[in-house]
């Protein structure tokens, strides 16, 4: 089997295990399907998501100058405290700020490797968690706007980490921790303004990820210094491919890179 096109993130479908799919222009693949086969990837071109020119990739699947120009990677989007639509000011396009950053957001714990607080909108739940890799995660807060839950992302982030441990989460060296207690522990310290959106009862949500072997250690597969790649696929986890020989390849890291894949 062979498919062509441009990466971009892995669809997901919760499920024990969660399903992946990835999504070319006329075809997808369900990766789960292909576990223990071998995978060639093949590295073509780049094609940015946004203007769809081959230039070289330099953020989030964008060239350098859609990077700094369209509105979906402007700052907010990594550090939602400078959001600023519900003040009616613009960053880059009002219209598409006030879309994304005015609309109900939560603040929320997984653990991956170790415990983090991050922020997604709530429609991104639990996708958002899927693709960090978390094995558990429980909601603090469900705020109305974006600005909110990232004031509350930093004054968190001041008692529990904000980062993943990416090899950590690939090869499955994780604590298991008591989310409700940890949730508990931090609700001092939500700022006032957002302490009326505190969740009081809710579970944590557990998340299992099609894996037959995590690897040892990791060693991480780049488009660039390895155009050309063949080995057992093994697992999936986070946004990451792991195979035989511990190659790991990070499919969100690799957005607008065009390429061929194929299943042997």
């Amino acid at each position: 089997m062979q498919y062509q096109g441009v990466l971009r993130k892995m669809q997901t479908e919760i499920g024990s295990p969660i399903q992946y799919y990835l999504v070319f222009e006329s075809d997808f693949l369900n990766v789960n399907q292909v576990l223990d086969k071998e995978i060639s990837i093949d590295f073509i071109k780049f094609q940015c998501l946004n203007c769809g020119n081959d230039r070289p990739i330099y953020r989030q699947g964008f060239c350098k100058t859609c990077f700094y120009e369209i509105p979906s990677a402007g700052d907010w989007i990594m550090r939602p405290e400078l959001s600023t639509a519900h003040l009616d000011k613009e960053d880059r396009d009002l219209e598409y700020e006030k879309k994304v950053q005015l609309q109900p957001h939560i603040v929320y714990l997984a653990n991956s490797s170790n415990i983090k607080v991050g922020v997604t909108r709530k429609t991104q739940v639990p996708t958002r968690w899927i693709d960090q890799g978390a094995h558990e995660a429980i909601e603090i807060v469900e705020v109305p706007n974006r600005y909110l839950a990232g004031i509350t992302e930093v004054a968190l982030k001041d008692h529990i980490g904000d980062k993943t441990n990416w090899r950590k989460m690939l090869t499955n060296t994780v604590d298991n921790e008591d989310l409700s207690e940890w949730k508990n522990k931090l609700r001092p310290f939500i700022p006032k303004e957002a302490m009326a959106y505190f969740i009081e009862h809710n579970t944590e949500t557990h998340l299992a990820y099609p894996i037959l072997q995590y690897p040892e250690k990791v060693k991480s597969l780049n488009l660039d210094k390895t155009p050309s790649f063949t080995g057992k696929l093994k697992g999936i986890k986070g946004q990451y491919l792991i195979f035989e020989d511990n190659t790991v390849f990070n499919v969100r890291g690799s957005e607008g890179y065009y390429v061929s894949l194929g299943i042997h």
